[in-house]
């Protein structure tokens, strides 16, 4: 029996390798996959063609790829969780007022999760996207999310995830990371100075629950060109502020 159930854990996990290798490379033909997994055609061709019988996975020419049934699957998941449905007309107001990119994140097994985003006039296009996952210490938004979790919390992201570098301007001492994240509890909004990606600020405010731990984070993105003197010190950030606060108002109260 024992044995059973570790071959059926080992088929889904090969399964699910199958499934994240078809969405990094936006689809791949059997051989393609073989070699990327180390995994004998046989074994991949029989994971594929299980998939495709159940229409997690299509066939287009000699390639396959993920099916529209994981849009379904991600706007159950997306729905189904109140911060966004409470957050979005703060998300598409950010968006209109500043005319740049507006987003909302949460953190999932220690990375940040784009719930929500909402373009306005201006707003350049990013690779973000509903469901994207990024590391928690090289955004505005995971900052602010890292700063208002406990502690033991931070020490296990750090553990698992480590602080890898993006960009130049990429935090990646835990010692330089701690007194960031000092500094925005202390101010209430966290910075993303081209930490992420070249060319980009971003300031985030965190969503707070009643204990003060986050639950997730608004921001607003744009280019330097853009975001800069009174209107990136002062102007978004009491902005952003004020749409976590609206927010986390309408969560408790609601």
């Amino acid at each position: 029996m024992a044995t059973n159930a570790g071959n059926t854990i080992g088929a889904l996990g090969t399964s699910l390798q199958i499934l994240e290798t078809l969405k990094e490379r936006g689809g791949a033909g059997v051989t393609e996959l073989s070699n990327t997994l180390g995994l004998p055609k046989s074994t991949v061709y029989s994971h594929l063609r299980t998939l495709r019988e159940h229409e997690y996975v299509i066939k287009e020419g000699d390639r396959y790829c993920l099916s529209l049934r994981f849009l379904d699957f991600g706007e159950h998941t997306r729905d189904r969780m109140r911060i966004y449905e409470v957050a979005r007309p703060e998300v598409d107001s950010l968006a209109e007022d500043t005319g740049e990119l507006a987003n909302l994140l949460v953190e999932e097994n220690g990375q940040g999760v784009y719930l929500y985003r909402a373009k306005g006039a201006q707003a350049v296009s990013l690779d973000t996207h509903a469901g994207m996952r990024v590391g928690l210490h090289c955004t505005s938004l995971g900052k602010a999310v890292m700063a208002h979790l406990p502690a033991e919390r931070v020490d296990e992201i750090v553990d698992r995830w480590g602080l890898p570098a993006r960009t130049a301007e990429t935090i990646t001492s835990r010692e330089e990371l701690d007194e960031e994240l000092a500094r925005i509890r202390e101010r209430g909004y966290a910075h993303d100075n081209g930490e992420r990606l070249s060319g980009l600020r971003c300031i985030a405010a965190p969503i707070t629950d009643a204990d003060g731990h986050a639950i997730g984070a608004i921001s607003v993105a744009g280019p330097t060109s853009r975001m800069k003197g009174e209107r990136f010190e002062s102007e978004i950030p009491e902005r952003v502020m004020s749409a976590a606060n609206v927010t986390e108002l309408n969560l408790t109260y609601s």
